[in-house]
């Protein structure tokens, strides 16, 4: 199959994406990973892309259409991928099924995981990750630390990032309502759409999404 995933920040797309292609059996390609490894690897796109972010700008939509086109054209997403984090814009859609028409492919779905915007900003505000050891995370209400302020695996101090203010997380909020929650009805449009809550456990979310994806295979 190939997805786009969308949703707005702390929907859990990329826990969601991670799984979701491993069990389907796809590549998950994403914005960051992309970069990323152009990046590390010091591809003329990567050094492109680099020369934009070093000088604090955005990267344009043809460096990022450009990456995810190479990407693409690997062999393991022959068969399919999941995109996550692109595309974020409508011209970055048309440009995608731009890109698709050419190599006489389509996408079967846009999986769309709604949540609303209160649980957003309590999942993303109540984060609090370990100075020490970033990859240590806890939350307020839903993955306490036994000591408050205390890191269980490490004993580091426990703080909430700038990004993850209540002030940042709307703001972020703000940016996807304008510019990706339109690529929704642009999809929607072309009858690609599924849509289901992000709400719940991990496993009952994935397990969701994977009964939405199969139904709208067997409809086509």
């Amino acid at each position: 199959m190939r997805i786009v995933l969308v949703g707005p920040p702390g929907a859990g797309k990329g826990t969601q994406a991670v799984q979701l292609a491993k069990t389907l059996g796809i590549p998950h390609i994403s914005t960051g990973d992309l970069f990323r490894a152009n990046i590390s690897r010091q591809t003329e796109l990567g050094r492109l892309a680099k020369s934009y972010m070093d000088a604090g700008n955005l990267v344009p939509d043809e460096v990022t259409i450009a990456m995810a086109k190479d990407r693409m054209e690997q062999p393991d997403a022959e068969k399919g991928f999941l995109l996550d984090g692109f595309p974020r814009n409508v011209s970055q859609a048309e440009a995608l099924d731009q890109l698709l028409r050419t190599e006489g492919i389509t996408l079967d779905a846009v999986l769309d995981l709604e949540v609303p915007e209160d649980e957003v900003v309590k999942r993303i505000a109540g984060r609090r990750v370990c100075r020490k050891d970033s990859s240590h995370v806890f939350h307020v209400d839903y993955s306490k630390p036994e000591q408050e302020g205390v890191c269980d695996v490490c004993g580091g101090e426990l703080y909430q990032r700038d990004d993850d203010s209540e002030d940042t997380v709307r703001k972020r909020l703000e940016v996807y309502h304008t510019q990706t929650e339109p690529i929704i009805d642009y999809y929607r449009a072309q009858g690609l759409v599924v849509t289901i809550s992000a709400l719940g456990a991990v496993e009952d979310v994935r397990q969701r999404a994977l009964e939405a994806l199969k139904r709208e295979k067997a409809e086509k």
